[in-house]
């Protein structure tokens, strides 16, 4: 029997877990909710961008798709600026005995040690009460950064240190909010954005090296974060809004897990707007790619490159953070109640996806 799904919102990651919720063998979807009331009423298909209704009409009504009792909700409305908020509705749903797979807030990947219990334990408590189940992930904390370098560490004979890396363009990447606002693309160089407050990337991406830490059973010291910033050269357009001189157009940071003075376990970003930006920081294979370095024996360089079927590397990011939670809806229902990791379930396949159906798009 095919479980009986909602999917919670309709943006970059939205629409692409809608789609793959439709087209899943193991999966039936059963609402869908939006933010919008200009969204409100339309068709699943439509806003799937299918060229079929699907005779399921969008609502902003969470009741109602609360009272429809699904199986399971993959949540993706944006929480990086809406935290409190993502916490409530996620509680929410847990509480009335809905499970849930979530692309935020990022910090419940693995919170342990990382975020204050008072932030995690309404969590668990809602999903003890609900006897269900959330499973927050994506791509970056993710797939990228939990299982893909956990598969390389199991052959080795001796581990110095694991590096985890997006190096990626960020000029196609269609989210305004959180290029210029939360991670302040464009802001002049006296400008501190919410993303580099000081403790918030530790506060995202802690989870990263956190969950590192425990699969390979290190014990860490500290953990750090350090970033730098590349001005531009010129201005130039992005997304619309113009990068004046010698504001921020290049990122780089670092979370690191230290065992001393010596950082073991590395959470790495390098973003621009522009390939020729930053010219001496680590370059990607293509326009974009996700590395794992393993220094040991042996060491390893392993570069996941990326491409969306618009050949584009921001594309194929977005959609593997969505069908990395859809493809693991019959995995979180199925496992016992609470506050799920990526060490908690069995490393999800393609199962059932390779087949001669229609494409939905």
């Amino acid at each position: 029997m095919a479980h009986r799904v909602v999917q919670w919102s309709t943006g970059n990651v939205g629409r692409w877990a809608l789609r793959g919720i439709i087209d899943h063998p193991e999966l039936e979807l059963a609402g869908l909710w939006v933010s919008s009331t200009a969204k409100e009423g339309r068709d699943a298909g439509e806003l799937a961008g299918l060229d079929r209704s699907l005779g399921i009409a969008a609502t902003t009504d969470a009741d109602q798709l609360i009272a429809l009792k699904p199986d399971c909700v993959v949540y993706t409305a944006m929480a990086d600026h809406r935290l409190n908020e993502a916490i409530d509705d996620l509680c929410r749903l847990l509480r009335a005995g809905i499970n849930v797979v979530a692309s935020g807030p990022v910090f419940l990947s693995y919170p342990d040690g990382t975020v204050p219990p008072e932030v995690v334990e309404p969590v668990r408590q809602a999903a003890a009460e609900g006897g269900s189940s959330l499973w927050v992930n994506g791509i970056d904390p993710g797939w990228a950064n939990d299982w893909l370098p956990l598969l390389l560490s199991g052959t080795c004979q001796r581990i110095d240190q694991i590096r985890c890396s997006e190096i990626t363009d960020y000029s196609t990447y269609d989210n305004p909010l959180v290029l210029f606002d939360i991670m302040g693309f464009g802001s002049p160089p006296d400008h501190t954005p919410l993303l580099l407050q000081p403790g918030v990337l530790t506060l995202a991406w802690g989870s990263v090296v956190r969950q590192l830490a425990a699969a390979l059973d290190v014990e860490l010291d500290a953990v750090v974060e350090h970033h730098e910033r590349f001005p531009a050269p010129q201005s130039f357009t992005v997304a619309g809004r113009t990068i004046a001189e010698g504001t921020m157009a290049a990122l780089r940071f670092t979370v690191s897990g230290m065992v001393g003075d010596r950082p073991v376990l590395v959470l790495e970003h390098v973003t621009r707007l522009s390939a020729d930006h930053a010219p001496d920081w680590p370059q990607p294979a293509g326009t974009g790619c996700y590395r794992v370095e393993v220094t040991g024996e042996p060491n390893y360089v392993l570069d996941l490159r990326l491409t969306g079927g618009d050949g584009d590397h921001n594309t194929a990011g977005v959609a593997s953070t969505a069908m990395r939670l859809v493809n693991a809806v019959p995995a979180v229902v199925a496992a016992p109640a609470g506050l799920l990791t990526a060490l908690d379930l069995p490393l999800t396949t393609g199962r059932g996806l390779v087949s001669g159906r229609p494409l939905v798009s």
